[in-house]
């Protein structure tokens, strides 16, 4: 209750502050330490050897005649409108905002990006036009072992051609970019199908539905996954996942799905484009593909020839459990996309790696002998002397050593844990008697050997320890 009290004669109102009023402390919330599921933290290690695949990528393509492109990770949702439900917010797929009453996506994929900017610089480049990108790409997805929401990818794509060479040629750089990043023939295989085969397909089960049609080829998407008789289910009525989650079906009878099943199981191409890619790649002796038409990619955008690139060997997951890698990456042909963007007959074909998954897998099946660059440092005995200490740094740094001095604060003990943590190959003891005979001490941290030199004679002593 508040009330009002009378002050002094000239009878002033106040209103007086409850006695009983409490001031409620305001709790501190800690941020979480944790990432979001399908994102990583990605440690030295992993960064050199996708550093090593990415200049052996930028190596094969400059060989093979290609341009690097950037475009930015944004993009109005609308540019990349193929991944998206039809909904009010555009929130399963993709990560989106809104800006200025447009919505804005971060890229699924380089593809749609690349047809937005053929689109928009039709008349600047090249015909037909060959790029590669790398990037990253991010996808509002769930995420599984190897399989993340963000990660970096690689893209060679041909832009306004209908010429098969481009398509052959493109699986030929890939099983290059494999081999040269240390794996064998035996490590991987290349599976080439086709559209045309599920358009067949849809003919004999005389299926017109846009929306059953996309429904079986998500489902038919998931074999290698999921395995066939969890497929039956998402050909039927729906499935069921381990977590609860329930998808519908595309409500396909037993002799529908039977239909299916059979023509899974042909081993022997029928369509002209696929017996073109294999003519061409016995030209290049090209031999580790395998035809395969339960490859299904790209749901609604490709139009012709489509590949996949799937390891063979099995690697552990966070869990310490053996599992087979599977798919790292794929493409195909998609004659119609660029002219979303307008009256642009510019048909294209194109080939990605998840560049992530791949080093994931490299990480397991090839030991990397990786030579780490180490400092050397610098101790600080007494701040006063900063100056000598620069003067020995950038004598250091000038002879292509990298050197530190000390950062931090404390005594000799606290900075040698601080040399041993970050396993620096030697430490340089400068302090003032050092300084008085124009010498240093270095001790060599890997056999704990220390020897007076002068400081001329340093930077060949220290090229000989590390």
């Amino acid at each position: 209750m508040v009330r009002a009290a009378v002050c002094g004669t000239e009878g002033r109102q106040f209103e007086s502050v409850p006695v009983y009023q409490k001031m409620e402390k305001e709790k501190k919330i800690k941020p979480t330490k944790e990432l979001p599921a399908g994102f990583e933290d990605r440690q030295e290690k992993e960064l050199l050897i996708r550093d090593f695949v990415i200049s052996n990528i930028k190596e094969i393509m400059i060989n093979y005649g290609f341009q690097y492109l950037e475009t930015p990770s944004f993009e109005y949702t609308e540019s990349i409108g193929k991944f998206l439900p039809d909904k009010d917010r555009p929130g399963e797929g993709v990560f989106s905002f809104k800006d200025e009453n447009k919505w804005l996506s971060l890229r699924y994929d380089l593809t749609a990006p690349l047809a937005r900017y053929v689109a928009k610089n039709f008349n600047k480049i090249p015909k037909p036009f060959k790029r590669y990108q790398l990037g990253t790409v991010w996808r509002n997805e769930k995420p599984g072992p190897g399989r993340y929401r963000e990660f970096l990818q690689f893209d060679a794509d041909y832009v306004g051609t209908k010429n098969l060479q481009a398509d052959a040629e493109l699986c030929i750089l890939i099983s290059e970019i494999l081999e040269k990043c240390g794996l064998d023939k035996d490590d991987y295989t290349l599976k080439i199908s086709s559209r045309k085969f599920t358009e067949k397909l849809f003919e004999k089960l005389n299926i017109k539905s846009k929306d059953q049609v996309l429904t079986i080829l998500r489902a038919l998407d998931k074999i290698e996954r999921l395995g066939w008789d969890e497929v039956q289910k998402l050909l039927g009525k729906g499935r069921k996942d381990k977590s609860g989650d329930y998808t519908k079906g595309a409500n396909l009878n037993i002799e529908q799905i039977k239909i299916i099943e059979n023509a899974l199981k042909n081993e022997t191409p029928e369509n002209d484009d696929v017996l073109e890619i294999i003519k061409i790649f016995n030209a290049y002796n090209f031999k580790n593909f395998k035809f395969d038409p339960s490859v299904i990619r790209g749901l609604e955008y490709y139009t012709g020839p489509i590949f996949e690139v799937n390891l063979n060997f099995e690697v552990k997951n966070s869990k310490g459990k053996a599992i087979q890698f599977g798919s790292i990456g794929g493409g195909g042909r998609y004659d119609n996309l660029v002219s979303n963007f307008g009256n642009l007959d510019y048909p294209a074909t194109g080939i990605s790696i998840g560049l992530d998954r791949l080093v994931f897998a490299l990480m397991q099946k090839k030991d990397f002998s990786l030579k780490t660059v180490r400092p050397i440092m610098i101790c600080v005995f007494n701040k006063n002397n900063t100056n000598q200490y620069i003067e020995i740094l950038n004598k250091l740094r000038k002879a292509n050593i990298s050197s530190e001095i000390y950062p931090g604060e404390g005594k000799l003990k606290k900075q040698m844990e601080y040399a041993n943590k970050i396993e620096s190959p030697g430490v340089i003891f400068y302090g003032e008697d050092e300084i008085k005979k124009g010498e240093v001490k270095l001790r060599n941290l890997k056999t704990g050997d220390e020897s007076s030199i002068k400081i001329e004679n340093l930077t060949n002593e220290i090229k000989k320890l590390i």
